[in-house]
């Protein structure tokens, strides 16, 4: 069994973590106090070809599959959560939806642009009574000569007004649910299409976050993405790939607030020894440390695995859920190493633990990764066979 990664993905590991430390962290905290979505950062971003690790290089991406994502996205959010939250979206949902269900005509289109970091993607599901049950939206999707009118609020949008493509789920057919939910491609400035104030959230400034309405929105037959009403199972199906970036994100964060903790423990002295000495410290640096371990290796073998072609959607979720609780436990730990001044702005263990908040929540709520994981270990179990089972079977 082999761990290591591949000398070509150590590469860009390194390349990726020099970029990120040199200049992405030195903007980190100037973001979170003065929010403003970091173009100039993203841009740079995009010619390092971070946009498009996993889609196909026959539509500008680089086709290197969920692992170089997974140890790409935990770089950048080691430097700052915000970028590596514009990041995951902008290379996930949008540009996986297309690549699975778009025509020639609309990859053609939009893969480069999105691909390149070019244009910003967005992803628009949830709206503000359909959360986690998300098959609940009552935004519509009225069939009028030519395509589409579409109506209805969309709620915590990464990108709202920032992102070029939104990628819109409406119902078209209401009396039948989840298969009456069809997907659009909106591009920003279409008629019909209007924005919220940016969201007064906890943590990830930077990723920008408001509301989208629509109101007559007429998008084109051209811009429905995939059959009509498959637009829900599309997404639905697609949200493998979408948690275990969620999950890397959070394992960046994780390891930048245990290495703050670790430096910290080492540098501070307490009745004439560094802290670092006394167990108080050392047992919570160990437990960080095992954590974090762990965590990396779920979110790791699921992209592994996914990128050969296995159904990973409990090692996803798996991946998602124990990546994101360990943000929560490495970010409370390692303030508490820090004691008062991890609660002062001064240091940047307060931000972390901000921004790790959320990792718990997006992509499903570590409450809906139990009913997925549970759903999924009885299916194994009326199979007659433990583990993954490729995608086509």
């Amino acid at each position: 069994m082999e761990f290591a990664l591949p000398e070509e993905l150590l590469a860009m590991q390194r390349t990726v973590r020099a970029f990120a430390q040199s200049e992405i962290a030195p903007v980190a905290a100037e973001l979170d106090r003065d929010p403003r979505f970091p173009w100039p950062t993203l841009r740079r971003m995009g010619e390092l070809g971070l946009f498009g690790l996993t889609t196909p290089e026959e539509h500008g991406g680089a086709g290197l599959g969920s692992l170089a994502s997974a140890v790409t996205l935990e770089e950048v959010a080691a430097a700052d959560a915000s970028h590596a939250t514009i990041m995951s979206v902008t290379s996930g949902l949008p540009q996986t939806l297309l690549v699975q269900a778009g025509s020639r005509e609309q990859r053609e289109r939009w893969l480069p642009r999105l691909a390149s970091g070019s244009w910003i993607g967005a992803f628009c599901l949830s709206e503000a009574h359909a959360g986690s049950d998300a098959a609940a939206l009552r935004t519509r999707a009225r069939k009028v000569p030519g395509g589409f009118e579409l109506d209805g609020s969309k709620a915590w949008i990464t990108g709202g007004g920032e992102a070029h493509l939104y990628i819109v789920l409406a119902s078209s057919d209401p009396a039948a649910g989840a298969r009456g939910i069809s997907a659009f491609v909106v591009e920003l400035g279409q008629e019909g299409m209007s924005f919220g104030a940016p969201e007064a959230k906890l943590g990830q400034h930077a990723a920008v976050t408001t509301s989208v309405t629509f109101e007559g929105c007429f998008v084109g037959d051209d811009q429905r993405l995939g059959a009509e009403g498959q637009g829900f199972v599309m997404a639905m199906s697609s949200l493998d790939g979408a948690r275990i970036g969620i999950a890397a994100q959070s394992v960046g964060i994780a390891r930048a607030a245990f290495d703050a903790a670790l430096a910290y423990a080492d540098e501070r002295q307490a009745f004439g020894v560094s802290v670092r000495e006394f167990q108080g410290v050392s047992f919570p640096l160990a437990d960080m440390a095992t954590r974090l371990e762990a965590a990396r290796l779920l979110t790791l073998r699921a992209a592994w695995l996914r990128d050969r072609g296995y159904r990973v959607t409990k090692e996803a979720s798996m991946a998602k859920l124990y990546a994101s609780e360990t943000a929560a436990f490495v970010t409370d730990a390692a303030l508490q190493v820090f004691g008062a001044y991890g609660y002062s702005r001064d240091y940047p263990l307060e931000r972390y633990y901000r921004d790790a908040r959320v990792t718990r929540i997006y992509e499903g709520t570590s409450e809906i990764q139990r009913v997925v994981i549970g759903r999924q270990l009885y299916r194994e179990l009326e199979r007659g066979s433990r583990g993954p089972v490729l995608a086509d079977e």
